[in-house]
């Protein structure tokens, strides 16, 4: 398995090509232990969709082998003490290789199956997901729950914030640079905006997991002269709301703040995905948690993600969806590496949930 792993590092899977080549290297690899899979294709990209078992409840294993882009000496994969080194050890191909391990396993064990194992390999999880997982779901391959092995150190993270990210147009009135007093400057509008943000009632919604939303600024366009007041500024936010609440309600609240300063500045959302919310409580949830105390002799931990992953594509269909993976670190950064036990520990965890009958809550 980690022979598997180090050799899917070494392809260089930062591109659409790149990824395709980790995908057909997957395939390929699934092919010689005799594992019945597809290969499906979408707008370019790659994706397997393979199954075992039969039962009236459905397990999704989940994992991309697109990395971000890194440095070319960051896909020579290496091995110091526990850690393998390389670009998308953790972020999420030490994942892969166990949930491949995995179902190598169980396909040996297939008449001991109570239960549908599906294994989804994609390729475009760090560009958003739409061309293969959520492609993957719109084919009607989903379940009643779904791991997705992004890395984190095998705990299990069973929510993670939503997003709606919204685009503001502040107009103001141009005006010569050196009588400002005559003018409207729009960017002063924007942080202004800004600051009266921080004060709007969705700033303050937590739970269990969260204390508060995420609020990023990530983008500002404004201005092309020194010499010329500006009078239109563009802004873009990212945000992470809180499980339980509405992107609509934010969506209100900064529409009716942006206008409160120019009544013709225009607010739009560009994208958005909801929170994942399985319950502590869930039979699967309760079960991989019990199986993961068991492996690593340490209680079991749950926790709430802040960013989001293909999760949110399953859990459209009514799945319990979360993110459970080995550790790591420093994932999208220059020193990446995965812990090679934990990469063990995980295979054999997913191996045992596979083979442990699950029943569904009612």
């Amino acid at each position: 398995m980690i022979e598997m792993l180090k050799n899917l590092v070494a392809i260089k899977s930062d591109t659409e090509s790149g990824a395709n080549e980790a995908l057909r290297y997957c395939s390929t690899w699934l092919t010689s232990h005799d594992i019945p899979h597809q290969v499906i294709e979408n707008d370019g990209r790659l994706m397997i969709h393979a199954e075992i078992g039969q039962g009236s409840t459905t397990i999704v294993w989940n994992g991309h082998v697109d990395v971000v882009p890194g440095k070319i000496e960051q896909f020579n994969p290496y091995i110091e003490g526990d850690r393998l080194y390389g670009r998308g050890t953790a972020d999420m191909k030490a994942g892969v290789a166990a949930m491949m391990e995995a179902f190598r396993r169980i396909s040996s064990l297939k008449d001991q199956l109570q239960q549908r194992i599906v294994l989804h390999i994609v390729t475009d999880e760090e560009t958003g997901g739409r061309k293969t997982s959520g492609h993957l779901v719109e084919l009607g391959h989903s379940g009643d729950f779904v791991i997705c092995g992004e890395p984190t150190h095998l705990k299990l993270s069973v929510q993670s914030k939503g997003i709606v990210q919204i685009n503001i147009t502040f107009l103001g009135k141009a005006a010569h640079g050196s009588r400002p007093w005559e003018g409207n400057n729009a960017i002063e509008a924007s942080y202004a905006f800004h600051e009266k943000l921080m004060t709007l009632p969705f700033t303050t919604a937590s739970n269990s997991y969260y204390e508060y939303p995420s609020i990023n600024l990530a983008k500002i366009q404004a201005g092309d002269r020194y010499n010329v007041v500006p009078d239109h500024c563009e802004v873009g936010y990212d945000i992470r709301f809180v499980p339980g609440q509405k992107w609509q309600d934010i969506l209100q609240q900064m529409t009716d703040l942006a206008r409160s300063i120019n009544p013709l500045n225009t607010v739009k959302v560009r994208g958005k995905s909801p929170a994942i919310t399985t319950t502590e409580d869930n039979s699967f949830v309760q079960t991989l948690a019990r199986i993961t105390a068991d492996v690593t002799q340490k209680e079991a931990i749950l926790f709430g993600q802040h960013g989001a992953a293909d999760t949110r594509y399953y859990a459209k269909t009514g799945a319990g969806a979360i993110e459970f993976g080995p550790s790591g670190d420093d994932w999208h950064g220059p020193e990446e590496y995965v812990v090679i036990s934990s990469v063990k520990q995980y295979a054999d965890i997913l191996t045992k949930h596979a083979l442990t009958r699950n029943h569904l809550n009612i």
